[in-house]
């Protein structure tokens, strides 16, 4: 028997959606017998601009809690789950900020030979879900990482229709995350444990 997976969840999250789905996220790879760290990357913005949003100022103190990400915590991680919302079909300077610091790990080669895989959030239909995941796989890439994605492997994938990583359209904080999102989150959680397992089962017989 190999160790428990460990997977890191890091997002980023203003209003609270991608919060959700992170906790949803982390909640469901517990059960699939994963060890789990859940983590925010540090807020960017000043406090006046937080404050000026009651959703953003709300979802601040809510999760102020939840431990600051480091790179240590992606160090540790046999998976890593990334989480942003979009901007302009990109990914939130928030969580790019974070991704930067880890050149340090990646110049050791120590990003390498992981699952990645990351979900979205934005405030329109179309609004740049995909393009912010492939952006987002971008740096994947470069890290010499194992992108795991959904893809269409289960019917629920075909109710939320993204194959790219769970993404929710919350319409300005009027559309809650909802069952259709959480069960993309199921399928994409699980998967991300099933193939980090297999990985790490094969590491170890060898």
């Amino acid at each position: 028997m190999t160790d428990p997976v460990k997977l890191a969840v890091v997002y980023y999250s203003s209003t609270g959606t991608n919060s959700e789905v992170a906790k949803v996220l982390a909640d469901v790879a517990e059960k699939a017998g994963a060890e789990v760290r859940l983590r925010r990357v540090a807020e960017l913005a000043p406090q006046a601009a937080i404050d000026s949003n009651p959703a953003w100022a709300a979802n601040h103190a809510a999760t102020a809690d939840i431990a600051v990400a480091t790179p240590d915590d992606v160090e540790w991680a046999d998976a890593v789950i990334f989480g942003t919302p979009t901007r302009f079909g990109n990914v939130a300077s928030q969580l790019k900020q974070f991704i930067d610091t880890l050149g340090g790990l990646w110049g050791q080669g120590k990003l390498a030979d992981k699952v990645y895989s990351g979900f979205a959030s934005s405030a329109t239909r179309h609004g740049g879900q995909e393009s912010t995941l492939l952006a987002l796989y971008n740096s994947f890439h470069h890290f010499g990482g194992i992108v795991v994605a959904p893809g269409y492997t289960d019917p629920a994938k075909f109710a939320d229709g993204n194959p790219y990583g769970t993404s929710h359209i919350d319409a300005q904080g009027n559309n809650p995350v909802n069952d259709e999102t959480r069960e993309a989150a199921r399928v994409q959680a699980e998967r991300v444990v099933r193939i980090a397992r297999r990985l790490k089962a094969g590491a170890a017989a060898a």
